[in-house]
């Protein structure tokens, strides 16, 4: 009956671990070889630590731009072109949606804002100060003026920090909206040109700061000449997260020629969250190149490792052991160098992303110098968000590329002949 060692593993399983495992704990002759093997180990450490303590920043980021954009744009949006359609109806129906807390008419348009500096494209939104109050938080995000304004002020309007600061405008100055409509009068063809009074702004912490304007939903209507009628109807509803699916199911329970067009976040401020995923696509790959430039490492340091065992090799050929089993001592040993690497590395980057914040703030402590100037870029500290699906990427690549350049090396150490490797000694 075969020998067994433990949990009943066949001698033959355990010989090729256990000799593996020697020879990394072993003192080599070498000193380069063993330079080049803690190199590896090293470098399989380091590219697993970057790469999960990037793509947790990467993460950070995307929330924090997903949450303070739906702080100031609805959650999602319907449409529609036939004026047949009542959207006071409309509304009814859709507040009493599961998932769905308010349904509020709006009216969008682009639009060209001018003042002393410039002028400059922006998307205009009207909306009522009630609705504008129960879909967003604007009022929080308020820097100067007040909200109520809005309703008070004929042709008021919000604008974003950004904005103010590039045209040069100040609460309670007036500055020019021109819409892409043109009036006919017994002199010609203008744009549709309106003066509004600046009586808020507004600072989200993100590019919408710079193109966004809010104003009163009867005073877009009058600018707008649509009487009663409306852009269509804003969606607030329970989980930012689950609007996308919420949407869509509305959306499924209408006939597709109804004439009515549902839109979330994900579709409205789709180009946003897809350059932000390819950015993190990017930088992963790149990162995964540097975990595989230390799996080559790994190749170089078992092939030096298996012409300085040539003559062990032999030996343990003589006393019984395969060419599989010599094959599975040197995956063992490179696949241990990479992945102790890759464990080690993901461990110690899971506990950078958590601390990160705290790490930046104490380097800025150290030093005397802020790394994000609150008045250069719109964040003042480093979001971090770590994610299982990330770690199991990062863990799962590490082990397959540490296990993939093991078996040149091991190939080769397999061929070796005893009788030919023993001939010298």
């Amino acid at each position: 009956m075969q020998q067994a060692i433990g949990f009943n593993v066949p001698m033959n399983l355990m010989l090729p671990i256990i000799i593996g495992l020697r020879y990394i704990r072993s003192k080599r002759r070498n000193r380069f070889i063993s330079f080049v093997s803690s190199f590896s180990f090293l470098g399989m450490l380091l590219g697993s630590l970057a790469l999960v303590t990037v793509l947790s920043v990467m993460n950070g980021f995307d929330r924090e731009i997903k949450e303070r954009l739906l702080q100031v744009i609805p959650h999602g949006t319907v449409t529609f072109d036939s004026p047949d359609i009542s959207w006071s109806d409309l509304q009814a129906e859709l507040q009493h949606q599961p998932g769905v807390i308010h349904a509020a008419p709006f009216i969008g348009a682009n639009a060209m804002v001018s003042y002393e500096r410039g002028l400059y494209g922006v998307q205009m939104r009207g909306l009522a100060t009630a609705d504008l109050k129960q879909l967003t938080n604007i009022e929080d995000r308020m820097i100067a003026g007040q909200l109520d304004r809005l309703k008070q002020q004929p042709y008021g309007v919000i604008i974003g920090r950004l904005l103010a600061r590039y045209l040069g405008i100040n609460i309670g100055d007036k500055l020019t909206v021109t819409l892409p409509q043109l009036t006919i009068t017994p002199l010609g063809a203008f744009p549709r040109v309106k003066r509004f009074t600046v009586v808020g702004v507004f600072e989200v912490g993100a590019k919408i700061d710079q193109n966004l304007i809010i104003t009163n939903l009867a005073d877009a209507q009058k600018l707008m000449r649509l009487s009663q009628r409306v852009s269509g109807l804003e969606l607030l509803t329970e989980d930012i997260y689950q609007a996308p699916a919420v949407i869509q199911r509305i959306a499924a329970s209408y006939p597709a020629d109804a004439g009515i067009v549902f839109q979330d976040w994900s579709q409205s401020q789709g180009s946003l969250f897809s350059a932000v995923k390819m950015e993190k696509t990017v930088v992963s790959v790149l990162l995964l190149v540097v975990i595989a430039i230390a799996a080559f490492n790994i190749i170089s340091s078992l092939v030096l490792m298996v012409a300085d065992k040539r003559s062990d090799i032999a030996v343990l050929r003589t006393l019984g052991l395969t060419r599989a089993q010599v094959m599975g001592v040197f995956v063992v040993q490179g696949g241990a160098l990479g992945i102790f690497g890759v464990l080690f590395g993901t461990a110690l980057g899971s506990l950078i992303a958590s601390h990160i914040d705290s790490i930046v703030q104490a380097i800025e402590t150290l030093f005397g110098f802020q790394i994000f100037d609150p008045n250069v870029y719109f964040i003042s500290r480093l979001p971090s968000e770590l994610k299982i699906d990330d770690l199991i990427l990062v863990v799962s690549c590490g082990c397959l590329l540490s296990l993939l350049a093991t078996l040149y090396p091991a190939y080769q150490a397999a061929k070796i002949e005893p009788a030919e490797a023993l001939r010298y000694e």
